[in-house]
């Protein structure tokens, strides 16, 4: 069975797949300093706990964490008896490879979620990430990434209003009860919200404008659902988007390997 390993730089999501499905996902906080017998212990108590059946025969990983990297390496070595394919390394091949300027590194999950997404969508396609950045990934007709734009993420766009304005609290992500606050924790909820949905509505409006086609836009990333409540914008809403990118990845090279 695979062991698919998406890393970002706030959770880090495992999950398995046995062939034809995803039979378990498990999300732990990201913590460079966590060592590889750390990350056995916390998944295998939980494949004992869920009873999960599975025995590991391979493993993917996905990092924006250069320094995770290492012990999850070593967690696939010494406890599955595996090399772990890594996106980005020059080992690990990706159906179309992106076009962007020369000498730029694309984030593995950007690269990730293109491919997950061009498989169950085709071409033409923006790929909007809610993660500790908000990401928007253009994916043209082929599959190829070829761009895209970074905004900060929503949770981390509250944090720093909250560092930088003294007066202001820290306050939780939500829908707002209305547009127009009346008390400071209702104004920060809007703002962020409704700030974020036109956000979002703007740049897709500018990426169709200059790519001068339809294009579908696809949400994934932990607050996708709840922003999808007052757009229309989105096509779909897919929150195994990367994981699903990560199995074709491995199955790619796979085949090469046999041809």
């Amino acid at each position: 069975m695979l062991l698919t390993i998406d890393c970002g730089n706030t959770n880090t999501v495992f999950s398995i797949w046995d062939g034809t499905r995803f039979i378990a996902t498990w999300r732990i906080a990201t913590d460079h300093k966590r060592t590889a017998d750390e990350y056995f212990v916390w998944l295998s108590s939980l494949m004992m706990l869920t009873k999960t059946e599975a025995t590991i025969t391979d493993a993917i990983i996905s990092s924006t964490v250069p320094r995770v990297v290492f012990n999850l390496r070593v967690l696939c070595n010494r406890y599955f008896d595996c090399r772990p394919l890594v996106v980005g390394k020059p080992e690990c091949r990706l159906p179309v490879p992106p076009r962007v300027d020369q000498g730029t590194t694309v984030g593995p999950d950007r690269l990730v979620n293109t491919v997950g997404a061009h498989d169950r969508h085709g071409g033409d396609l923006i790929v909007v990430d809610f993660g500790t950045a908000t990401t928007f990934d253009v994916v043209d007709s082929d599959g190829a990434y070829i761009g895209g734009v970074i905004a900060p993420g929503v949770n981390l766009s509250l944090e720093a209003l909250h560092m930088a304005a003294a007066a202001l609290p820290h306050v939780d992500v939500s829908r707002p009860a209305k547009a127009i606050g009346t008390n400071t924790v209702a104004c920060m909820q809007s703002g962020v919200y409704w700030g974020y949905i036109g956000l979002v509505e703007g740049i897709v409006r500018e990426v169709r404008k200059e790519r001068d086609r339809e294009m579908k836009v696809i949400a994934t990333g932990g607050l996708a659902s709840l922003f999808a409540q007052d757009t229309a914008l989105f096509d779909s809403v897919e929150d195994d988007l990367t994981m699903h990118g990560l199995m074709l990845i491995d199955a790619y090279n796979k085949e090469l390997e046999r041809a």
